[in-house]
């Protein structure tokens, strides 16, 4: 029988790398405080396509049910965790969630995730735990240190909001600035403005680099207290990712949320051998406004597959292999014991010994089992 598109089947060292990496996250944020959360893999729709969260019912896995009520296999982590947390306790509180998400916009359909969400922190300390926490996490797997970039939707927002954008020109030019087409940035901006404010807008399609560049835009936007205030912000973080030992660290001031939700900081991580995505999160208070809620947000989630493809396989422990039959399948079992830190495999007469780094035989001597050593 043949699989759906995007479906596939797992087995061998990928799969035993996968669960590695989410054991040591469960470890990791264990020992870090916090708790485990889980929501359902089936969601109504509603829950993720309404105003707050807005997103594509067409990127979704759904179905009608018995009711005629649109449910979906869970899209998006955030949003169920925000839905389950709502009626919590306004005590600080984090929480870390593994498992599936499932989309039709990508070239699979499952997604393994892991990652964090932090609610009632200072927005400060919520952000820096996510990242910190992911790069001790990365540490742990053995990846080091990545590439962070730290983005903020109020930069862009504070210079599009000069601007009197239709719903299609909005989303028009939200799109360009992800694409960083800058010219497409200038003409749509222009339609609505004068050429100095398009100028402007088009500009952070390139203001990209190291942390550095701070201070330039610092004296550019001199005369913007509100976009003054978010550099600012961003530096703080920086500082503390620098201070604790992480890696490289870049800015990208014309990041745009591909969510409605996101209403701060942005982050990304990316790996220094591939530059591939590892992690990405943000700040996401409005998103319990949905909830009649004002709550201070944040959370990380990293892909557990481009991370299990980084981990070393478990080939690097001794492989011992037992010859056995089924008379001597008992004393083979109480013999297992005495290999620590082995991986032992009790196999009959017929396997390839070649794969294993020592092997030994059970034979009966005098009426008693006795491991030789082939």
């Amino acid at each position: 029988m043949f699989l759906p598109a995007g479906s596939k089947d797992e087995m061998g060292i990928s799969l035993n790398n996968r669960f590695q990496v989410m054991e040591k996250f469960r470890q990791i944020t264990t020992m870090r405080g916090y708790k485990p959360i889980s929501t359902p893999v089936i969601e109504y729709a509603l829950t993720f396509t309404n105003e707050f969260i807005d997103m594509k019912l067409q990127d979704m896995m759904k179905w009608f049910n018995g009711e005629g009520e649109i449910e979906v296999l869970r899209p998006d982590w955030t949003t169920a965790i925000a839905r389950a947390l709502s009626s919590q306790e306004k005590t600080p509180q984090k929480w870390a969630y593994q498992g599936s998400i499932f989309k039709r916009n990508m070239p699979g359909v499952e997604y393994h995730q892991i990652g964090v969400e932090i609610i009632h922190h200072p927005e400060l300390m919520g952000e820096s735990e996510c990242l910190l926490m992911a790069q001790a996490f990365l540490k742990e797997i053995g990846v080091g240190t990545c590439v962070i970039e730290l983005g903020h939707t109020e930069i862009y927002e504070s210079f599009v909001s000069e601007l009197k954008l239709s719903k299609l020109e909005a989303e028009r030019l939200r799109q360009a600035m992800h694409d960083k087409k800058k010219d497409e940035v200038y003409q749509i901006a222009l339609a609505r403005s004068d050429q100095e404010k398009a100028a402007e807008l088009a500009s952070l399609v390139d203001a990209f680099g190291p942390i550095e560049i701070i201070a330039e835009y610092e004296k550019r936007w001199k005369d913007r207290e509100n976009v003054l205030g978010t550099l600012q912000h961003i530096k703080k973080l920086a500082h503390i990712l620098q201070q604790s030992g992480s890696g490289e660290i870049l800015v990208d001031l014309g990041r745009v949320k591909n969510l409605p939700y996101y209403s701060g900081l942005m982050f990304r991580g990316f790996l220094q051998s591939s530059g591939a995505v590892c992690f990405s999160g943000g700040r996401y208070d409005r998103l319990y406004e949905q909830f009649g809620e004002s709550i201070s947000a944040v959370g990380v989630a990293l892909d557990v597959e481009v991370l299990a493809a980084q981990v070393k396989e478990m080939d690097s422990l001794e492989k011992v292999c037992i010859i056995a039959n089924e008379d001597s399948l008992a004393f083979a079992e109480n013999v297992r014991k005495s290999f620590e830190n082995c991986i032992v495999d009790v196999q009959l007469e017929s396997v390839n010994v070649e794969v294993y780094d020592r092997v030994y035989e059970i034979k009966k001597l005098n009426g008693k089992f006795e491991m030789i050593d082939r």
